[in-house]
Formats: C-alpha cells, sequence, structure tokens
C-alpha cells in the first residue's frame, strides 16, 4: 500500500469524500486500485484496514 489519494466531493447538503488506496493481489502480486466514496470521518479507517 504505497499510495493513497482522498477527494472532497460536495453534493447538495452531504459532503463526502473519494478515497483511492492501492493494494497487492493475493493470486497475482500485482497491485490494484480500489475506490470508494464515504464522509469524511470514516476515511482514515477505512484506509488503515487491509
Amino acid at each position: 500500500m504505497a499510495k493513497k489519494s482522498v477527494a472532497s466531493l460536495q453534493t447538495g447538503s452531504k459532503r463526502l469524500s473519494k478515497a483511492i488506496k492501492m493494494v497487492k493481489s493475493p493470486k497475482t502480486g500485482a497491485y490494484i486500485f480500489v475506490e470508494s466514496i464515504m464522509p469524511p470521518e470514516k476515511v482514515n479507517e477505512w484506509l488503515s484496514k487491509k
């Protein structure tokens, strides 16, 4: 997990963040990018779990 990126999105009255993390695939060993849109409070929790 060498790279992480967080972008802020604002839609209507809700404030959301899009987080992208790089994860190593257990099958091939190649890296893949996993994206998720969530509230800003949950970004650090999502990035820290595997």
